[in-house]
C-alpha cells in the first residue's frame, strides 16, 4: 500500500517552520477565517495561488477551475462567489488566468482531450466572439491573446453576476480584478480590467480590449 510518506514528512516541515516564525500561527488561524481576497484561477498545478502573492493561509478564499472560468450556471464557482462576498465580506476579488494554458490551447486548436471538452466550450465561445482580431495573430500569439480575453470575458461575466451587482447596489466595497500569471518567470500582470461598481464595466471592457499584449 501506497501512503505517500513522503508528503506526510514534508507537511511535518512545513507546520513546523510556521511555528518557528508564530508558535500561535495555526491556533490563531483555526479560530477565524477573514480573507480579503477571492482568488478565481485555473486549475494547473504550476499556479499556485497564495504562494505566487506571497500570502499564508488564511489570507486568501480560492476556487480553481480548469481555464478559470465564471459561469453563472456552474453552481460550485457562484456558490464560493456568494459565500466569499456576502459571509466573509470579501474585498477583492482576483480572476486570474496564465499563459500557456492547456485548457485555452486545447480551444484555440480544436483539440479534443475528453469529458473537459464539454467545460472548454465556454472558451470556444469567447474565440469565436473574438475572432477577426485573433486571426489576424500568429498561432502563437493567438493563444496568449485568448488567455488574456478570457481573463477579460470572466471579469465580465462575474461583475454582471446577480451576486456581485447585489453587493454593489447595497454599497459593498468589492474591487474586482482581472490579472494573468506567466509561468516562464513567475510574474503576474494586471490586464487593466479592473471594475468596483456596474456603471464602469463597460469602459473597462473597451479599454481592456484595446490594450497590447503584455
Amino acid at each position: 500500500m501506497r501512503v505517500l510518506k513522503h508528503l506526510f514528512e514534508q507537511n511535518r516541515a512545513w507546520a513546523e517552520s510556521i511555528r518557528e516564525n508564530d508558535p500561535q500561527f495555526f491556533a490563531k488561524l483555526s479560530r477565524q477565517q477573514t480573507p480579503d481576497y477571492l482568488w478565481i484561477g485555473c486549475s494547473d498545478s504550476r499556479v499556485p495561488a497564495n504562494q505566487i502573492v506571497g500570502l499564508l493561509p488564511g489570507d486568501m478564499f480560492v476556487h480553481r477551475n480548469i481555464a478559470n472560468v465564471v459561469d453563472g450556471a456552474d453552481m460550485n464557482c457562484m456558490s464560493v462567489l456568494q459565500f466569499g462576498i456576502d459571509v466573509l465580506k470579501i474585498k477583492h476579488v482576483i480572476v486570474c488566468g496564465h499563459y500557456g494554458c492547456a485548457g485555452i490551447s486545447a480551444a484555440e486548436r480544436g483539440h479534443q482531450i475528453g469529458l473537459a471538452d464539454h467545460w472548454l466550450c465556454h472558451i470556444q465561445a469567447i474565440r469565436q466572439k473574438h475572432l477577426a482580431s485573433l486571426s489576424e495573430m500568429p498561432l502563437a500569439q493567438r493563444t496568449d491573446r485568448l488567455c488574456e480575453l478570457n481573463v477579460i470575458e470572466q471579469v465580465m461575466s462575474l461583475c454582471r453576476s446577480p451576486i456581485c451587482e447585489g453587493a454593489w447596489k447595497r454599497g459593498q466595497d468589492v474591487t474586482v480584478h482581472g490579472w494573468i500569471y506567466r509561468i516562464e518567470d513567475g510574474l503576474l500582470h494586471d490586464l487593466k480590467v479592473t471594475a468596483s461598481k456596474s456603471d464602469e464595466l463597460e469602459g473597462v471592457y473597451r479599454e481592456a480590449l484595446s490594450a497590447p499584449l503584455t
